[in-house]
């Protein structure tokens, strides 16, 4: 886990990846690009043959040879995790073309990234139960939620919570930082931003932070710590407080949650209590295919 000093005075649900990108330094991202392009350029070939991959469920749906064993594969945690590694692997291939002004090669992910959205399993099924809620098929969106949940269990959660206990509201918000991760070598990188709002009548004061990280093989880790970002902030009544951290993953996908403990300062020798911080996903996809996002 790591904590980053930002601050922040935006919306929540806006302007998050600007203000991520201004507390990078510019030679970091530089060095970074430089890396990337000359990844990209040693990778060139899996590019081109992308459409092979993507079109792997197709061939096994028309009858093709070990479409049993295929079918199991496809439809399993574990393949989905590699999917979604080669999704934003080829995404940050196609930028690091376009800045490159290669636009030919560009143009060429770009394709292959669209194939592989119609065929990869658990995006048609994201896109099938959308239709089918427009539609006001319910049922067949509960069938495809429900094979959705079997292949890709944290797809289903949002990348935004929101939860209130004692009158401590807990907002969060996860961003994809493309330009910090890694795909090929299984590094993905997620900024969140926290708002906390005090809306009873007592002030409090945020001791300690507990987070429970989730990555997409199941691997569960907890996390202790003193108070955000080097801070125990004081929050009085119908007041705020903002702060922006990030979080390394191993896999593509995963999701955090975790409470906040706080006590209330306007007597002495008060209790402390615990505040939730409602489960949000972890995800490369962010909410771009998240049906209920708000």
């Amino acid at each position: 886990m790591q904590s980053l000093s930002i601050k922040v005075s935006t919306d929540l649900n806006t302007g998050m990846r600007k203000e991520w990108l201004r507390g990078r330094g510019s030679s970091g991202l530089t060095e970074l690009e430089a890396s990337t392009r000359r990844r990209w350029l040693n990778c060139r070939y899996f590019a081109r043959n992308c459409r092979i991959v993507a079109c792997a469920s197709q061939r096994n749906s028309d009858g093709g040879g070990g479409a049993g064993q295929s079918s199991s594969s496809s439809s399993s945690p574990s393949s989905f995790l590699s999917q979604s590694q080669t999704y934003a692997l080829l995404k940050q291939q196609m930028e690091v073309a376009a800045k490159s002004e290669d636009y030919k090669e560009a143009a060429r992910i770009r394709d292959s990234l669209r194939l592989f959205e119609e065929e990869e399993p658990a995006l048609r099924l994201r896109r099938l139960m959308k239709e089918a809620v427009a539609d006001e098929r319910f049922e067949d969106a509960a069938k495809y939620r429900d094979e959705l949940k079997e292949i890709a269990p944290h797809s289903l959660l949002t990348c935004s919570s929101d939860a209130t206990t004692f009158g401590i509201r807990v907002e969060v918000r996860s961003v994809y930082i493309e330009g910090r991760s890694q795909p090929s070598k299984g590094l993905f990188f997620f900024a969140y931003r926290i708002r906390i709002t005090n809306n009873s009548d007592r002030p409090v004061q945020l001791l300690r932070r507990h987070w429970i990280i989730t990555d997409g093989n199941g691997k569960v880790e907890n996390f202790w710590g003193i108070g955000v970002i080097g801070e125990q902030p004081v929050i009085l009544p119908q007041t705020g407080f903002e702060y922006s951290s990030a979080c390394p993953l191993s896999t593509p996908n995963g999701r955090m949650e975790g409470d906040f403990e706080m006590k209330h300062i306007d007597s002495v020798g008060s209790e402390p209590f615990n505040v939730a911080i409602a489960p949000f996903s972890l995800s490369i996809l962010e909410d771009e295919l998240m049906l209920y996002e708000k």
